[in-house]
């Protein structure tokens, strides 16, 4: 019965508090017609953190293979 409402409560914080932004972004959209750019914007958002990550972690590989400390073990 425990496991249970643990359950339900998770779906529940998903479905009624954690989609939120998401429903009130998808009747947005769909009844302003505000298009491609709109709709995609948290994805957009998403990438370029994930591209800021990606040249930071690059940049920190490269510092340690120019010091030598890449590998040792």
């Amino acid at each position: 019965m425990i496991a249970s409402n643990i359950f339900r409560w998770i779906g529940s914080l998903f479905t009624d508090i954690l989609f939120l932004p998401f429903d009130w972004l998808r009747l947005t959209v769909a009844n302003a017609d505000l298009g491609w750019w709109v709709s995609n914007a948290l994805n957009w958002g998403f990438l370029v953190i994930l591209l800021v990550l990606f040249a930071y972690w690059m940049g920190e590989s490269r510092r340690f293979v120019k010091e030598g400390t890449e590998d040792r073990a």
